[in-house]
């Protein structure tokens, strides 16, 4: 789905012009995205939550040339989906069923019998 999707499907929803979906699309993420830039969390209920983490400076490698480079320190976004949203992407997932492993078969020699 693109956002020209998603604003297709906002403007779906009741009497309202294309120009109103955009304005009500670009203002979620707007203020999805400022409150990533403050470093705050944005939690929506049955949904999921976004926030940053801290990536550490590293050493990588220019995979053309093998050089080292010098990667800094950064803040990336991350989204944790909702045990619901979760839950919705695989109801038609078949259930993992619990099949029990039957015992290994015991061998009797006819000529020495196990000890009683």
């Amino acid at each position: 789905m693109t956002k020209a999707d998603l604003v297709d499907k906002v403007t779906s929803l009741g009497d309202l012009t294309r120009r109103d979906g955009e304005v009500i699309v670009d203002t979620m993420f707007e203020a999805v995205i400022g409150a990533l830039k403050s470093d705050d969390k944005v939690e929506i209920r049955g949904f999921g939550s976004f926030r940053t983490r801290k990536r550490n400076p590293r050493i990588g490698r220019n995979p053309k040339t093998g050089a080292r480079v010098d990667v800094p320190a950064k803040r990336v976004p991350f989204f944790k989906p909702a045990k619901e949203l979760r839950d919705l992407v695989n109801a038609d997932a078949p259930k993992p069923q619990h099949h029990p492993v039957p015992p290994p078969p015991v061998h009797v020699d006819a000529h020495h019998p196990p000890p009683m």
